[in-house]
């Protein structure tokens, strides 16, 4: 019988991860596996917080490609992350699974993010889907997701991508690229493997949430990473 590691934890999806194998908007079957991933921990009695980006439909780092002021910019990307939301939430209802969207921005199509009501939505098993970011221009959703889980108490923050953990180089282009098993907060920071930004990644390690990276899309691989912490790179503290 798979035993998960911990009770609570934090899922960081990128945009990215809902547009599958298109290269804008949003996929339907990249959508329902994202889903059907969350569901099969959340079937083992896990408490689910996630944090979802908007990099599939508008970057705040666009601002300049677009002749946009940086902060209506990053306003355009905390939206997009409120559709990324929405969309992730009625996956997870067609599945049987019960969520709820919070805002940091607090918008009239989602309920606005209230710190005791997302606590006692966790605890009553609901999986919390925050989004608008840090409610903030220049900060990032690593950032929030950082932010998020320290307020939650999450135990772990699971940073989904599509590489199977931290390399020292891009693997898809460096093939000498050395893939890391561990490493410390300080480590990432000095290598500058950019995992999540510097903020988010200081944030972690002023409140020991460790932060686990792996590749979201190998069958069942979310499921290993909290039962067994298999297959992706673990990020802790200094001295452990």
């Amino acid at each position: 019988m798979n035993k998960p590691l911990y009770k609570r934890v934090l899922l960081k999806l990128s945009g990215e991860a809902l547009m599958g194998e298109q290269f804008f908007g949003i996929e339907h079957l990249a959508c329902k596996k994202i889903a059907l991933s969350i569901k099969e921990v959340y079937a083992l009695g896990l408490e689910v917080g996630v944090v979802v980006g908007g990099g599939n439909i508008f970057r705040g780092s666009q601002a300049a490609e677009f002749e946009f002021s940086r902060t209506p910019a990053d306003h355009i990307g905390m939206l997009a992350t409120t559709i990324n939301g929405l969309v992730l939430q009625q996956s997870l209802a067609a599945l049987g699974v019960e969520s709820r969207v919070m805002s940091a921005l607090g918008d009239a199509v989602v309920e606005k993010y209230v710190w005791s009501h997302a606590m006692d939505y966790m605890q009553k098993g609901i999986v919390v889907i925050f989004v608008g970011g840090t409610g903030n221009p220049y900060f990032t959703t690593d950032t929030a997701a950082a932010l998020r889980a320290s307020e939650m108490q999450a135990e772990i923050i699971l940073k989904a991508t599509k590489v199977d953990g931290i390399y020292s180089d891009d693997p898809k282009k460096n093939p000498l690229a050395k893939k890391y098993l561990s490493l410390s907060y300080t480590e990432v920071l000095t290598k500058r493997l950019n995992v999540m930004d510097a903020a988010a990644i200081a944030l972690c390690r002023e409140n020991q949430i460790p932060i686990y990276v792996f590749n979201l899309f190998e069958e069942g691989s979310l499921k290993k990473a909290i039962c067994f912490l298999e297959g992706g790179t673990l990020v802790t503290g200094d001295n452990e």
